[in-house]
């Protein structure tokens, strides 16, 4: 007996030791890939603060996912709490927030190519689906987040606590999206606003954070096992989906069959979409070749 003791003391010892390393090593890579600096360069946006242009950042605001993330008024919130992996809260970004002091500019690299001002990487800001977001656009945007009433509103910090950190470090936590963004100065325009697949797949690129970069679904990254997986949107997805059945999915958050999509999915922001953005998505989607689920 004393024997096998001593043997599940050395097997609990190696354990710890093992545990405590893949902790340094998720600690040591998150820290690096936090203190690394990026340079951004894009050509400075054209400002205009009219009404017009305002109404357009308004609408893409509310209809490119801002909202669901940082609040309706952009005063920031908590996002999610998964226990022992992280705490993601979306900062205050009203003229009263975190981006109180960031120039036109800044606010555009902090959406385009998720760096902070002084140059580090943003933490989950899912950049990558706004990264070719058109000048005018991102122009709009930022005119339409310097208008808002400046909040108070403080959501707290956000926490990358041990298991994520050593998620990030094997590759199994989108945590610096920066990381993988083309940060080459460029200039970047949208496609004429029309039903039209060239269009739909502007305004689509903004779905691949969950479906995936072919559009074939997946588990979507850093959500919890119990999380349903993204949807394949491709043809083999979609199956036998009709444009009404693809508008009432975003209108209504229905299923052909009458049955409710998971609430994960951000159906509301996509209703606010206008019919020419959800006819240009759908017939976008109807160019993707047919691909297994998850390949």
């Amino acid at each position: 007996m004393r024997k096998f003791l001593k043997w599940v003391a050395r097997i609990a010892g190696l354990l710890l030791v093992v545990a405590v390393a893949i902790f340094a090593f998720g600690w040591f890579k998150s820290s690096a890939g936090l203190e690394r600096s990026y340079v951004v360069n894009d050509p400075p946006l054209a400002m205009q603060r009219d009404a017009a242009t305002i109404e357009r950042g308004a609408h893409l605001f509310a209809t490119r996912g801002c909202a669901d993330c940082h609040a309706a008024n952009g005063e920031g919130r908590v996002v999610l709490d998964a226990g022992p992996v992280f705490k993601v809260v979306a900062p205050n970004i009203t003229p009263g927030g975190v981006v109180k002091s960031y120039s036109a500019d800044q606010v555009a690299a902090s959406i385009r190519h998720g760096v902070k001002a002084d140059g580090h990487a943003m933490v989950f800001m899912p950049s990558a689906e706004y990264s070719g977001m058109g000048d005018e656009d991102t122009a709009a945007l930022v005119a339409y987040l310097q208008s808002l009433p400046a909040s108070s509103n403080d959501p707290g910090p956000l926490e990358i606590r041990p298991v994520g950190r050593v998620m990030y470090a094997l590759g199994q936590l989108p945590l610096l999206p920066a990381e993988h963004i083309d940060h080459s100065p460029r200039s970047r325009t949208a496609p004429p606003i029309a039903a039209t697949a060239e269009y739909g797949a502007y305004v689509a690129h903004g779905c691949t954070g969950c479906h995936g970069a072919n559009f074939a679904g997946q588990h979507v990254p850093g959500t919890p096992p119990s999380f349903a997986n993204a949807r394949n949107l491709t043809p083999t997805g979609l199956g036998s989906w009709t444009a009404a059945d693809f508008r009432r999915a975003l209108r209504e958050g229905k299923r052909p069959d009458g049955s409710a999509i998971d609430p994960f999915m951000p159906w509301q922001a996509y209703s606010k979409m206008t019919d020419v953005e959800i006819d240009a998505m759908w017939a976008f989607l109807q160019t993707l070749p047919a691909t297994p689920t998850g390949k």
